[in-house]
């Protein structure tokens, strides 16, 4: 398990990775959306979210779409129709019902796929 360290001018914040569902793009800024349902507001885009990410030894964590980075250790249905995808899982105090586009679910599905080989 790996830690997520964010400074800013003001605090430190130290999260584990797996105490992160999901972050979501809110304009200039960014809420963390913890496992217990706690979102935390973040003065950085999504994109700095997604550099971040990418540098950890064990990156669990996926971009959906233009707005969206989901930890896929809790995606649990991904319904292209309805453009909905669920988080789900143990750790998860409540299930995450996030909206995306066609197109952005579509690949993550594919993605999805291939990564459990089939």
């Amino acid at each position: 398990m790996e830690w997520l360290k964010i400074s800013t001018s003001t605090e430190l914040v130290r999260i584990q990775t797996d105490d992160i569902a999901f972050i979501a793009a809110d304009g200039n800024y960014s809420d963390v959306y913890l496992t217990n349902g706690n979102p935390h507001k973040m003065t950085f885009k999504l994109h700095f979210f997604d550099e971040t990410l990418q540098r950890l030894s064990d990156n669990m964590f996926i971009r959906v779409g233009k707005s969206l980075i989901v930890n896929r250790k809790y995606i649990y249905i991904i319904n292209i129709v309805s453009q909905e995808l669920v988080l789900s899982g143990n750790r998860l105090k409540a299930d995450f019902k996030l909206k995306a586009s066609k197109e952005a679910l579509k690949q993550l599905k594919a993605l999805m796929e291939m990564e459990d080989g089939k």
